[in-house]
Parts: C-alpha cells; sequence; structure tokens
C-alpha cells in the first residue's frame, strides 16, 4: 500500500490589482520576484494583475510569420516587438487585456509545469463559467478559446524551478490590430480544428485562429473589476491557496498615466 505524501505546510498567497503598468518594468519586478522566491524557498505565490500600454510579445512557440502587419503599419501604430523567453507564440498587449503573472517556486508545491498549466487554464475557464461565457481548448496548446477567437492565451517561463510570465486574457481590448495576429500558425490550426472532437459545450471552433475578446465573445459589455474579481477566487481554488491577501498597489511597479503614448483612445473593432 503506498504512502500519502505529508500534506504541504500553510503558505502566503498574495494577489497584487494593478492598473496600467509599463511592460518592461513588469518584466523588471518578476525578476526580483523569482529571486526573492528562490531565496525564499517557502511557497509564496505572488500573483500580479495588470493591464500594459500597446506592445507585441513573441514567445518560443511564436514567429514574426504570425504578426500580419507591416513594418509600416507598425509604425503608423506605434506598435514594438519585442522577443521574450516565454512559451507561447505571438501576443499584442494592450488596455482592456488583463495579464496574470503568477511568481512561485513549483518543486514546494510538488507541481510539474504540466500540473501548473493545467491549474491555471481550469482556475481560468472556472473564473469566465461564473461569467457565462464558455470555452473550449485545442490538443497541445494551453489557452481558452471561444466561438469568437481565442480569449485567454498562456506562456510562463520557469527557471530555477520559478515561474515568471503568464496567461493573458483579452476583456475588452482594441482588437483591429490583433486581429492581424495568428495566435496559432493557420496551417497548424486546420489540422488541429479538422480532428477535434465536438466540444461537449457545442461550441464551434472560428474559421480562423485569431484573438477575440469577452466583449467579441457576449457582445454585453463585462467590467474589468468583475473580471477580476473572478479570477482571483477561481485560480486560488485552482492553486489551494486556502486564505490570501489582495492588494492594490506593489511597491516594485508603479501604475503609469492613461495618457502613456498608444493608449489615449480605442480604434474600433473591425
Amino acid at each position: 500500500m503506498s504512502r500519502r505524501a505529508p500534506a504541504l505546510p500553510p503558505f502566503a498567497t498574495h494577489f497584487f490589482s494593478l492598473g496600467l503598468v509599463d511592460y518592461e518594468d513588469c518584466l523588471t519586478a518578476q525578476k526580483r520576484l523569482a529571486y526573492d522566491a528562490v531565496t525564499r524557498g517557502d511557497g509564496r505565490m505572488t500573483v500580479l494583475m495588470c493591464e500594459h500600454p500597446n506592445v507585441i510579445t513573441i514567445g518560443r512557440r511564436g514567429s514574426r510569420d504570425q504578426l500580419q502587419l507591416t513594418g509600416a503599419e507598425l509604425a503608423e501604430r506605434e506598435l514594438t516587438v519585442r522577443y521574450v523567453a516565454r512559451g507561447g507564440g505571438c501576443l499584442l498587449h494592450a488596455p482592456g487585456q488583463l495579464a496574470i503573472y503568477v511568481i512561485t517556486q513549483l518543486g514546494w508545491h510538488r507541481w510539474s509545469v504540466g500540473d501548473f498549466l493545467r491549474r491555471w487554464q481550469n482556475g481560468l475557464a472556472d473564473a469566465l463559467q461564473t461569467l457565462n461565457v464558455q470555452t473550449q481548448t485545442l490538443p497541445k496548446h494551453f489557452g481558452l478559446w471561444g466561438k469568437s477567437g481565442l480569449l485567454a492565451a498562456l506562456g510562463v517561463a520557469v527557471k530555477f524551478g520559478v515561474s515568471t510570465h503568464g496567461a493573458f486574457l483579452n476583456v475588452d481590448p482594441d482588437l483591429r490590430s490583433m486581429r492581424r495576429i495568428e495566435a496559432v500558425p493557420a496551417a497548424e490550426y486546420r489540422d488541429l480544428t479538422a480532428t477535434q472532437p465536438a466540444a461537449k459545450n457545442s461550441l464551434e471552433f472560428p474559421t480562423r485562429p485569431v484573438p477575440s475578446s469577452l466583449l467579441s465573445e457576449t457582445a454585453i459589455p463585462v467590467k474589468m473589476d468583475a473580471v477580476r474579481a473572478a479570477v482571483v477566487a477561481q485560480l486560488a481554488a485552482a492553486f489551494d491557496c486556502g486564505n490570501y491577501q489582495l492588494h492594490t498597489s506593489h511597491p516594485l511597479l508603479p501604475e503609469i498615466a492613461p495618457e502613456f503614448p498608444g493608449t489615449a483612445s480605442r480604434e474600433s473593432v473591425a
């Protein structure tokens, strides 16, 4: 008879609900927090939730080919492209997208990277379920899809056993530029959706592998505050957090004013 592993001791969990934060500042903060997680070794979980000014990032599974914008169009829309050491593909970050970063020591929690991603994806799916949004997944890809497109993308990095980077949930961002990005390479997407059995919730995958939003999915405005509250509750459950603390600022992440270049106005959805 196998022996059950002893229960883990309680660990601290801190959710930080922030505003608009520069992407580079967020990367720097994550590096500091990851170093702290290694040296502490106590399973502390830090979850940063924020929005970013417009920027495009390309992860380890992505390529410039997924970005259907010319150099002139990128310049006109004041979009920069940055290659980052995370999983996942090509993503556009913008106001109206909730970025969620979980920094914690996976080994302390006895999680493999796959365990961690499945918990994260399930927590996000449960959060959207509470908001009456049905989702489905593609095989061999982490992310949540609706009938209108990709609603939540996941792309993490693990270094010295500590997770950084995160998930990106489109609430009501400008979609004009986002829909010029293939969330999954088109040929790969066609193969995957062609062999995917019918979903239990009767959703059909969109014809093109493009990002979408909760607003497009439901045609009903969803408040960012409500989405954040659902995400906090369901991620806490998915990660077995127990008690957690919620904060509205972090000393490593000063918020920036809405007039930050490129964020003053929203483009129409097209």
